[in-house]
């Protein structure tokens, strides 16, 4: 976040700097987050995608399509950035049982009640403001089908700390309290971070936050490991519930 946080595009895309400026090294990021699968676990107790349909929204490059599709029947990963959705395309080209489209949060290019898990990571498009792309969700998922908004949890330091310096107006119980009126069931994950080095390390802190707060996490992390807390949020469509 901080120094990522997007602006409209002027087509209601929002989009994403660090991956869409650096996206070598918010690949080097993805590797280094949640070394122990931590978030895989919790997606996995709260909806089994083995034989089922996933989407993947705002999927960037797609690094966590081949995840879904060691067993899931389907992936379809959604970006809106053609250079991104080049490169989950080139990932992917051979995992037969994944497609990745260009298009929105609000505008799936998806067929209604298609999807069984709708997946959306650290991505803009979620929290006050995002009715449209919760609506669209609710639009691809089949009844008792489920929609797992994750996002990093600005209360909990020393990320959060930094965060809230790059986002001085972020108020995360606003955030939280939006999702709970929403419908949405809240749980918060503890993960470890660790990059292969201090370089990487300090690549990746200086494309999340502005530079002055990316100096203060460089000097305030020792070593090569960051502990990140996430929250995970979740909206179980309805049985029997007909979008209009």
């Amino acid at each position: 976040m901080g120094r990522t946080v997007g602006r409209e595009t002027g087509n209601g895309v929002i989009a994403s700097p660090n991956i869409w400026h650096w996206p070598e090294i918010y690949e080097q990021e993805n590797r280094a987050q949640d070394v122990h699968g931590a978030v895989h676990a919790a997606l996995r107790e709260t909806v089994d995608w083995a034989g089922r349909d996933v989407v993947d929204v705002g999927c960037g490059a797609g690094f966590h399509l081949p995840m879904f599709a060691v067993d899931a029947h389907t992936v379809t990963g959604v970006e809106p950035h053609p250079p991104l959705v080049a490169a989950a395309r080139s990932r992917v080209r051979d995992l037969p049982s994944v497609t990745v489209l260009r298009g929105s949060a609000s505008g799936m290019p998806i067929p209604d009640a298609s999807a069984d898990l709708v997946h959306a990571r650290t991505a803009y498009f979620f929290g006050p403001g995002c009715g449209a792309g919760i609506l669209e969700a609710m639009r691809v998922l089949r009844p008792g089908g489920v929609l797992a908004v994750v996002d990093l949890d600005a209360t909990a330091h020393p990320y959060g700390r930094w965060m809230r310096a790059d986002l001085p107006h972020y108020d995360p119980a606003a955030v939280e309290a939006f999702f709970e009126a929403q419908g949405f069931e809240l749980r918060r994950i503890d993960t470890l971070w660790e990059f292969p080095d201090r370089g990487t390390l300090e690549g990746v802190l200086g494309i999340e936050f502005a530079p002055e707060t990316a100096a203060r996490a460089i000097r305030e992390t020792p070593g090569t490991t960051l502990t990140v807390r996430y929250r995970l949020h979740v909206r179980r469509k309805p049985r029997g519930f007909e979008f209009r």
